[in-house]
C-alpha cells in the first residue's frame, strides 16, 4: 500500500513537472510584475487586481525593479503573465543589438495605455537641447531601470554621445547638477514629482540663489522623438521654483502581455480568457477608479488610446456591440475546434 501511494506521488509529481515545462499553470491565478513597493505602478496594479477580483480573476501583484525587470520576467518560467512598463521599452528592444530581445519585441501586446511620466532632463544652463548632451557627463539612474532606459534609448535616437554615463542615485545627481560637479541629470517620473519639489525648496537658502539661475530643465521637441512619445511640458504650475514652461516629452505608463491570442492551447486559452475578464472589469470600473484608485494618476488614463507603434492585445480589445471583450470570433472558435 505504501510502496502503491508512493508510485502515486511520482507520477504526480512527474505530470506537474511536465504541466511547468510545457508552459501550462498549476494555479489559475496570474502573476502582474510592477515596480517598487513605493511607487505608482505597484497602486495601479493593486487597483487592478481588486476591480479583477469582482470579475473572478485571482491577480498576485508582485513588486520589480522596472520595466526591462518586467520583460524578463514574463518571459521567464515565472508566474509573470502581464506587467506595467514604459511605453519606450518596445522601441530600446527593437533597437537593441541582441537578436533575442528584438525577438521577444515582437511578441509583445499593449493591454491598456495608462499615464504619462514626463522625461525630466536637469542640467546646467549651457545644455540647451538633448543634442548638447554629446561629450558631456550625464547621470541616468540605475542600471537597468526606466531612467537609464529612457536615457538609452533617447541616445540612440539622437546618435548622441556622452563623454560619461553615471549610474548616481537621484539625490547625488541633483546636488552634482546644483554644485557645477555635473552636466545633467535625466529623471522620468509623472509630473509633479516631489523629488523635484524637494529639490526646489534650495532656492530659498541664500547661498543656493545664484546656483539657481545655473541650472535648469532642458527641453525637448526633437520631431525624432515625437514618433515614439507624447509631447507635454514642465512649467511653474508644476514646480513654483521655476519660471517659464518648458517643453518636454513623455512616455506612457502601459499595461502588457505577450500575445496570448497567438496559440491555442490550455495555458494561451486560459491567459487569454484572463486578460479579457480584467478587460471588461477595467472598463466597468474605470470611472470609479478616477475617483477613488490608489493614486490620482488614474484620471489620466484613456483606456481607448493608441500608443505609437506598440501593437493591441485581442484578447482585451475593447468592447463592442455584440462581443464582449476576450470572446472569440466565429472565426477563432471554429480554428479552436479544428486544432
Amino acid at each position: 500500500m505504501k510502496k502503491h501511494a508512493q508510485l502515486i506521488l511520482l507520477v504526480l509529481s512527474f505530470f506537474l513537472f511536465a504541466m511547468i515545462r510545457s508552459g501550462v499553470a498549476a494555479d489559475s491565478w496570474i502573476g502582474m510584475v510592477t515596480g517598487s513597493k513605493t511607487g505608482t505602478y505597484i497602486k495601479i496594479g493593486q487597483d487592478i487586481a481588486d476591480a479583477a477580483r469582482m470579475n473572478g480573476v485571482d491577480i498576485r501583484v508582485q513588486e520589480s525593479e522596472g520595466s526591462l525587470d518586467n520583460i524578463k520576467r514574463m518571459n521567464s518560467r515565472e508566474n509573470a503573465g502581464f506587467g506595467i512598463v514604459q511605453s519606450d521599452v518596445l522601441g530600446y528592444m527593437r533597437r537593441s543589438d541582441s537578436p533575442q530581445l528584438r525577438k521577444v519585441a515582437e511578441r509583445l501586446r499593449m493591454v491598456f495605455p495608462l499615464y504619462n511620466e514626463e522625461v525630466h532632463v536637469f542640467a546646467a544652463t549651457d545644455i540647451r537641447r538633448l543634442s548638447d548632451l554629446n561629450g558631456r557627463t550625464v547621470s541616468v539612474g540605475s542600471n537597468g531601470g526606466g531612467s537609464w532606459m529612457t536615457a538609452m534609448n533617447l541616445f540612440k535616437m539622437l546618435n548622441i554621445q556622452p563623454a560619461r554615463v553615471n549610474n548616481w542615485d537621484n539625490t547625488k545627481a541633483a546636488a552634482a547638477v546644483i554644485d557645477g560637479n555635473l552636466d545633467a541629470m535625466i529623471y522620468v517620473a509623472g509630473k509633479p514629482v516631489t523629488f523635484f519639489e524637494k529639490v526646489g525648496m534650495l532656492k530659498n537658502d541664500p547661498a543656493y540663489k545664484d546656483r539657481f539661475n545655473r541650472v535648469h530643465f532642458v527641453a525637448i521637441d526633437e520631431s525624432e522623438v515625437l514618433n515614439e512619445y507624447v509631447p507635454s511640458s514642465i512649467g511653474p504650475n508644476d514646480y513654483s521654483w521655476i519660471d517659464e514652461k518648458v517643453p518636454t516629452v513623455a512616455v506612457k505608463a502601459v499595461m502588457v502581455s505577450y500575445d496570448f491570442s497567438s496559440r491555442r492551447n490550455s495555458y494561451y486559452n486560459l491567459r487569454c480568457d484572463q486578460l479579457g475578464k480584467i478587460s471588461q472589469a477595467l472598463y466597468r470600473n474605470i470611472e470609479d477608479l478616477k475617483s477613488n484608485g490608489l493614486t490620482p494618476k488614474w484620471r489620466e488614463v484613456d483606456l481607448s488610446a493608441t500608443i505609437g507603434n506598440w501593437p493591441k492585445d485581442k484578447c482585451s480589445l475593447q468592447p463592442s456591440a455584440g462581443k464582449q471583450a476576450g470572446e472569440m470570433s466565429t472565426e477563432e472558435k471554429l480554428e479552436k475546434f479544428f486544432n
